[in-house]
């Protein structure tokens, strides 16, 4: 695959139909939220699942986890749903993300990505230890698939993660940087991020947003290059890191056929600046 290759982060409820169709736009790889639960579960499922996968020409570059129950409203929805933070949800979650590893060993993709949900700030906040435990039980067993755990930007700032990746000691825990996030949850200037969490970054996204208008609330999405992201500066620095891989454009809308107009000219202008 060639550096900065242009890909698509493909949603949860995806189809094996959007991804040929995004195939057939040219772009050459994509990031796929993980499968249904009961395709997870049934082996037959999941086997016809990967076979359809296997026999399209696009390359899978990273399974994102995600849980029933998890929104997006605003911040404080965010940080009750997301990710492992809650511990009443924490162990189903845990078990949740060993099945979409082995879905992603069995298709061949050594990369799983998660929201993670929130890390405190602050080492000492109680909350902050039991998420140290938490993500690096599932680095061991990604460890063991052969994969790498990426957490998705956004919901801290750039130092507090860097203490988070440093405190946990996993060789495998880095990081799939998404530059609009750091944005939308006004939790800081994406390139300067970029730029401290550089060495950590296996995986990207090109995704463009507005800064929040009220405490609370996250900021608003807006197709690439209409955002605050500064997208020809983002992709300087990601040469300036010496970031080798996949680009890979979000669109977090629900309209399918906007969103495939959208993908294509975010294609365009990422190709023109790389």
């Amino acid at each position: 695959m060639d550096n900065l290759a242009v890909g698509v982060m493909m949603s949860v409820g995806w189809t094996v139909d959007q991804l040929k169709q995004i195939e057939n736009l040219g772009f050459t790889n994509a990031q796929i939220a993980s499968p249904p639960e009961a395709v997870l579960a049934d082996a037959g499922k999941r086997q016809n699942l990967i076979n359809s996968i296997q026999s399209l020409g696009i390359a899978i570059t990273t399974v994102f986890v995600g849980f029933d129950g998890e929104s997006y409203a605003d911040i404080p929805t965010v940080r009750e749903t997301v990710g492992y933070l809650n511990p009443n949800t924490r162990e189903s979650r845990i078990q949740k993300t060993r099945a979409i590893s082995d879905f992603a060993k069995s298709l061949g993709v050594d990369k799983v990505a998660a929201h993670v949900g929130f890390v405190p700030e602050e080492a000492g906040d109680q909350a902050y230890a039991p998420m140290v435990e938490t993500v690096g039980q599932v680095a061991d067993y990604c460890s063991k698939n052969g994969q790498v755990f990426s957490l998705e930007t956004g919901q801290e700032s750039a130092p507090a993660l860097l203490r988070y990746l440093d405190d946990m000691g996993k060789d495998n825990v880095k990081v799939n940087f998404d530059p609009a996030n750091m944005i939308l949850y006004g939790s800081g200037e994406p390139i300067e991020a970029l730029h401290l969490l550089g060495e950590q970054v296996v995986s990207t996204h090109a995704k463009d947003g507005k800064w929040p208008t009220a405490e609370g609330q996250l900021g608003t999405e807006y197709p690439l290059g209409q955002g605050d992201v500064g997208i020809e500066k983002y992709v300087e620095k990601l040469k300036e890191i010496g970031y080798e891989g996949p680009i890979t454009i979000e669109r977090e809308i629900p309209d399918w056929d906007q969103k495939v107009t959208d993908l294509v000219e975010a294609k365009q202008l990422l190709e023109s600046y790389t």
